[in-house]
């Protein structure tokens, strides 16, 4: 009889056949395959099994059983190389774990240079969601953009999901409803949604009778900029950045602040941590964007962090990274942890950055709590792909709503998570009992000097003991 599993994890995966080189410039028209990046964040060896449900009518999923993973250690799972899944498939997975995990979804593109190079990045679900689903910002040939979203029904029975588009004025553009079984995941391509019009910047409200959870990419139809980010089950009053750029690095920030409320507006303020205010009413279901160097009195050259405040109803926000090459999407928290985990961390030699054949991950941590956080109060440990912790770095003081950075580097390392080919390799940030901490991870290839491939993806909190 098999032991029932404590833990499970909700992911979207891709898997799509490959298409001409020719047209890989184009994000929009790459193809891209799924590896999934676990950590086991338990006490014990994690018994894992995978099940894959290739479309939203599926109802026996492919089951798939992982090698146990020891306590901390992170590893992969590259879809493309399991003979049970074919070419072409576009569906989800439910990962179940006698241990709590955390999951990461990485979509690699296929085809060769001078095609797509980044890497979509995407947290997995440790809950079942919710009655809805919040996807910030959808395009259709908007900014030479397209919103790929999908909706996974992580209930016990089949469902009938609504979906609602809603444009920067609040306006209902279209609406529709579908089914989906349990386990399985329905996919909405803006692109080809005639229905939302040749042009359309908004963002859609996806409502079930049951428990959903939701993810997107956005992808260029003119260049390589690819990203992806979560959708969310509800918004909150008070939202926080880690990551804030204005002309800093050579890249900048946007927020795309979403209203979850579809009968009142309301008065949006980022602060940065400079200081400087934006402030914009958004009205019912709608969204509004905040540039950070379109805030009047914003210096050239900040690089900082900021918090999000609604007056009157919930909101969420994406935060997207740009300039340098730079294609990011994180989600804003609205609450953190003093343990956070990222099961996808790497460091490449200087040599090998240098090639651009491998990665380096640059964490930022915010502390969102109301007090100050002392010198060694936090502190970033690198495990390996075994478990083992190689390297720690501790962090300088963290004001209240402020930032720090760390790396695999600045922990000692000259190489983290690659191990001459065998990857995997993540890390945790750990603070005092009580503190709130949020983390954004940003996953960069330098394609030449001053120019990186980049995704950002957020730090997921810790299961309490």
């Amino acid at each position: 009889m098999k032991t029932r599993l404590l833990a499970f994890v909700s992911v979207v995966v891709l898997l799509l056949g490959l298409i001409p080189a020719a047209v890989m410039a184009q994000a929009y028209n790459t193809s891209f395959t799924t590896s999934i990046t676990y950590q086991n964040v338990g006490t014990a060896d994690a018994t894992i099994v995978v099940q894959f449900y290739p479309s939203a009518d599926s109802t026996t999923p492919i089951e798939i059983s992982r090698p146990p993973l020891a306590p901390n250690a992170s590893t992969s799972l590259f879809v493309g190389g399991l003979t049970e899944i074919a070419s072409g498939f576009r569906g989800s997975a439910v990962m179940q774990s006698d241990q709590p995990i955390l999951a990461t979804m990485v979509q690699l593109p296929q085809g060769t240079s001078p095609g797509t190079r980044n890497r979509p990045l995407s947290n997995g679900f440790a809950d079942s969601g919710g009655d809805q689903v919040l996807i910030a910002t959808v395009l259709r040939n908007a900014f030479a953009t397209n919103t790929i979203f999908s909706v996974q029904n992580t209930g016990s029975a089949a469902d009938n999901l609504t979906f609602r588009f809603y444009d920067t004025s609040a306006n209902q553009v279209h609406s529709f409803s579908q089914e989906v079984q349990p386990g399985a995941a329905y996919y909405v391509d803006a692109g080809a949604l005639t229905q939302l019009g040749s042009t359309f910047n908004g963002s859609a409200v996806v409502e079930a009778s049951g428990t959903i959870v939701g993810g997107a990419m956005e992808l260029s139809t003119t260049g390589s900029g690819a990203s992806a980010f979560e959708g969310v089950g509800a918004g909150a009053t008070t939202v926080y950045m880690p990551s804030a750029l204005c002309e800093a690095f050579g890249a900048n920030t946007a927020y795309a602040v979403q209203n979850t409320s579809l009968t009142e507006q309301t008065s949006v303020s980022v602060t940065y941590s400079n200081g400087v205010v934006d402030t914009q009413t958004i009205a019912p279901g709608a969204k509004r964007s905040f540039v950070a160097c379109n805030a009047t009195g914003m210096s050239t050259g900040f690089s900082g962090s900021a918090v999000i405040e609604s007056t009157v109803t919930p909101i969420i926000a994406i935060g997207k990274a740009y300039g340098s090459g730079l294609s990011t999407a994180f989600v804003g928290d609205s609450a953190g942890a003093s343990s956070v985990g990222l099961p996808y961390v790497r460091w490449a030699t200087d040599a090998a950055w240098q090639a651009g054949t491998q990665q380096r991950v640059f964490l930022t941590i915010q502390n969102i709590g109301d007090t100050a956080l002392a010198s060694g109060e936090v502190v970033v440990r690198y495990i390996n792909r075994e478990g083992v912790e190689v390297g720690t770095h501790t962090l300088n003081a963290i004001p209240a709503g402020d930032k720090v950075n760390s790396n695999a580097s600045l922990a000692g390392l000259e190489e983290f998570g690659i191990d001459g080919g065998n990857y995997g390799g993540g890390a945790i940030v750990e603070g005092p009992d009580g503190s709130q901490l949020a983390v954004v991870a940003r996953v960069s290839t330098q394609i030449s000097p001053g120019q990186f491939a980049s995704e950002d993806y957020n730090g997921m909190p810790l299961p309490t003991p």
